[in-house]
């Protein structure tokens, strides 16, 4: 049977993306994209922390989403660099479209309900430094309202929901003092990448629109050009409010799609190639064939079958 994508039901517009690009005063060290769809509250908290927390100057380009609630003005307003569609295209193009615009040597995927709390920037550009190859995916660490399945975030550490509740002292005040561990896999943002890596892979892939398992189908092109650095810095640490715009779009069924693209499962790939959550230990090692991966390796073939 011939797998329909998502992109076929969730097709672009016919109106094109805008590009509007601002000159930047100094040549940045991170080009930051950041797609929204209309949620200007809390992207206004997630680039007023990138202003005032960056130890370096970074480039910001947002992906506006239909931006019906004043995103468009006031990112001209404040003469931001952003891309802009008449309807929600989705992370993938929202991530895809800012590129274009993009002057700096590494790209930084960020949402916007995140905020970037002191010298996040720094943190990670020190892990950079520290190779010698272009073959690396560094992500930041997160701390977030309500517990998650892996073991990645610090939570449950609550500073508010929405951009009405947060409580920015609070959360400067011990962001630094919370205990964690470098970690393996990334897949979370703030994460960096190399530009030439990023045009390697071709981005996200859109017929992942309009984003369910985007994230996984990234970090599984990254492992397929050899990347094998997937580090998470603890140092590097943001807040996520945990947004759901999702809620609001009709999604496409990214699991199946995850398998019957790779082959196996986003858990089987997080759990036994990633090891998501786990102490940082160096360059992930290719999977010891256990039988516990065995058996998830024959039961995602079979659920492969069934689906298709």
């Amino acid at each position: 049977m011939f797998f329909k994508p998502a992109y076929f039901s969730n097709r672009m517009s016919s109106e094109k993306i805008q590009y509007n690009k601002v000159q930047e005063a100094q040549k940045p060290v991170f080009s930051i994209l950041i797609p929204s769809w209309n949620n200007l509250p809390l992207l206004k908290i997630c680039i007023e922390g990138i202003r005032k927390n960056s130890f370096f100057h970074h480039q910001i380009i947002v992906h506006a989403n239909e931006a019906t609630d004043g995103t468009l003005e006031w990112l001209k307003e404040n003469k931001i660099s952003h891309t802009y569609s008449a309807q929600n295209v989705g992370v993938c193009y929202g991530f895809n479209a800012p590129v274009a615009l993009a002057e700096a040597e590494y790209i930084c995927l960020l949402d916007d309900d995140m905020y970037v709390c002191p010298n996040w920037d720094k943190e990670l550009w020190d892990e950079i430094k520290k190779l010698d190859h272009n073959y690396f995916c560094i992500s930041g660490t997160l701390i977030q309202p309500s517990a998650s399945t892996y073991g990645c975030v610090m939570a449950p550490y609550n500073f508010g929901r929405k951009a009405s509740e947060f409580d920015e002292a609070k959360l400067l005040e011990i962001y630094d003092t919370l205990p964690f561990h470098d970690w393996n896999g990334c897949n979370w943002y703030p994460m960096v990448i190399h530009r030439t890596i990023w045009d390697l892979m071709g981005g996200l892939s859109v017929e992942f629109t309009p984003g369910m398992y985007s994230d996984p189908d990234f970090m599984m092109k990254l492992w397929h050009l050899g990347v094998r650095y997937f580090k998470g810095v603890s140092r590097s640490r943001g807040y996520h409010f945990l947004s759901t715009t999702t809620n609001r779009v009709k999604k496409n069924d990214g699991r199946k799609q995850f398998l019957l693209k790779w082959g196996i499962s986003s858990s089987t790939f997080f759990k036994y190639y990633l090891r998501i959550g786990t102490p940082f230990t160096g360059e992930l090692p290719e999977p010891e064939m256990s039988w516990k991966l065995h058996i998830a390796l024959v039961r995602n073939k079979l659920n492969r079958i069934i689906a298709n």
